[in-house]
């Protein structure tokens, strides 16, 4: 993340900041994500990386010669109070947005901005997407103010089919992802890949979630294991992705985890749970490209993370997967 965080301050400065920035002492960034709720971990994380790093940047005398503010607010999660938030960073004086949890919330926000700019020449409000990949925001709902640093959900598949291509194991599939539009990406991507590259793979469950709402993910395991699945492929993050592990773990499921975000905070402790064998494909702020082979009661233990992964395209990425494999237990 920190890596990423510098590009988007280089391109902030790059840009010249806007006007309005221009003639303050202090650059305020606002950082509106969850603080609150199932993600909270996940925001407040992001939080204080992003404030980690303006320290480093102000100790090196800032951002054209401006201090770096960060200023958090609490979306909930929720599209429509992140707006409210995004009004009120506004109204603060801030005209650098950034969040990255949620790619409803990113679509909002982005909608939001464009429509702001153009009715306010000479104010415009700068979005730095951190982490929010649904491909539509880059495609279908691209706009000049709208900065992303992360991959989109379509890269982050491919690298993991590419991944699961040769692997003769797998054989039934099950998706299990959050019901909004980046989970709903996320299985999309898994089945068209999975069609194009291992037709012979049966897809044995296609679940949809609430998004951050599951406190017992036990129903849904019990699901995978009378499907006879032996792989799942989830984008789930943050409570979803540790719960349903904990709920795997709890169960004795015994299955091959192919997912985006298993890296994630609190995901390795998962109660009881303990990845045997995490394979890095691509990392990115807090978000991270795996597999994790093998789920098993046992001590939690904390998943050490291989070195940073610079992204380069595909082939590197699968040359890294093997070369950063890290054996786990």
């Amino acid at each position: 993340m920190r890596a990423k965080l510098l590009w988007g301050w280089a391109a902030v400065a790059a840009l010249g900041i806007s006007a309005p920035v221009k003639a303050q002492e202090t650059i305020k960034v606002a950082f509106i994500d969850p603080l609150s709720g199932g993600a909270a971990s996940t925001g407040e994380a992001g939080l204080k990386t992003y404030q980690f790093v303006a320290d480093q940047l102000n100790a090196k005398g800032g951002v054209l010669g401006k201090r770096i503010e960060i200023v958090g607010y609490d979306n909930k999660l929720n599209p429509q109070e992140s707006l409210v938030q995004v009004q009120k960073a506004i109204d603060a004086g801030i005209r650098i947005i950034t969040q990255g949890n949620g790619s409803g919330v990113a679509a909002a926000i982005t909608d939001f901005v464009a429509k702001y700019n153009d009715r306010n020449p000479g104010k415009e409000v700068l979005y730095l997407n951190y982490a929010a990949v649904d491909p539509v925001l880059t495609n279908e709902k691209c706009n000049f103010w709208h900065f992303r640093f992360d991959a989109n959900s379509d890269i982050k598949m491919e690298a993991l089919t590419n991944y699961m291509k040769p692997r003769t194991n797998i054989r039934k599939v099950y998706l299990i992802n959050q019901d909004y539009s980046f989970g709903q990406a996320v299985r999309a991507a898994a089945r068209k890949m999975l069609t194009a590259k291992r037709p012979d793979i049966q897809i044995v469950g296609d679940e949809l979630h609430p998004l951050q709402k599951i406190t017992d993910f036990a129903p849904y395991v019990a699901k995978i294991k009378a499907s006879g699945a032996d792989s799942i492929i989830t984008g789930n993050w943050a409570q979803d992705m540790a719960l349903l592990l904990k709920a795997a773990a709890d169960a004795g499921l015994q299955v091959d985890w192919y997912t985006y975000y298993a890296g994630g905070i609190g995901s390795h402790q998962a109660d009881r749970a303990e990845p045997s064998s995490v394979r890095y494909l691509r990392r990115g702020s807090q978000h991270t490209v795996c597999a994790v082979t093998g789920v098993r009661k046992g001590a939690a233990r904390e998943i050490r993370h291989p070195p940073a992964i610079s992204a380069r395209g595909q082939r590197n990425a699968d040359a890294r997967c093997r070369h950063h494999g890290s054996e786990i237990g």
